[in-house]
């Protein structure tokens, strides 16, 4: 059977806080910096020759600047408040601390235990955050004429959106890894999508 849709997936582009390694989460509207913008255009340059029907984004400025590129180009582009970034509660812009640390460490242990509906104090659950992208996925195979899109989003959240997009428990999010603008394809089939490119950065070294 031949694949129905194309998903290009990629992270945002390096911000000042990655580097720093500074959580921002879906309440940080950070900018690229320098090296996310070469990462950016990188990522142009060996995939602009692609075909895509629409190119997505989060709402916040660090996943709009990564595909700003394919934007000026003139590709269809719309933002989806629904691919935004978890929520990171009262970790978010914050420097990591011994303590931050510890209790960071030990949600993410929680979450793999299936512990799933437990966040960071004035966060968001996996759950809730799953839940909201369903209906962002819904959005794009609602829309059958576009066979091939490009979408952007954020770490955590591309975790999710991997398990969501192949049928791979929630639990289990942690082994879909993810580095700045690194690229995931799937294809559609049936009711389920296929990964044919895993974490790719090969584009980041051309």
């Amino acid at each position: 059977m031949s694949a129905k849709k194309t998903i290009y997936l990629i992270r945002h582009g390096e911000t000042d806080y990655n580097r720093k390694g500074i959580i921002q989460g879906s309440g940080v509207d950070s900018d690229l910096n320098e090296r996310g913008l070469e990462q950016a255009a990188k990522f142009y340059q060996a995939y602009h020759h692609l075909p895509f029907d629409k190119v997505y984004s989060s709402q916040l400025k660090r996943t709009v600047q990564s595909v700003k590129h394919f934007i000026d180009a003139g590709f269809p582009h719309e933002k989806v408040p629904e691919f935004n970034e978890i929520n990171w509660g009262i970790f978010e812009g914050l420097e990591s601390t011994p303590d931050y640390h510890k209790m960071y460490l030990g949600i993410l242990e929680d979450w793999k235990a299936g512990l799933l509906d437990r966040a960071i104090e004035g966060g968001e659950t996996p759950n809730q955050m799953f839940k909201r992208q369903e209906m962002g996925l819904k959005k794009l195979l609602q829309r059958e004429n576009e066979r091939q899109i490009l979408v952007c989003m954020h770490g955590r959240a591309m975790r999710s959106f991997m398990c969501l997009l192949t049928g791979t428990p929630l639990n289990e999010m942690d082994q879909f890894k993810h580095s700045n603008l690194c690229l995931y394809v799937l294809e559609e089939h049936e009711d389920r999508f296929r990964i044919v490119e895993e974490n790719s950065t090969e584009h980041l070294w051309i």
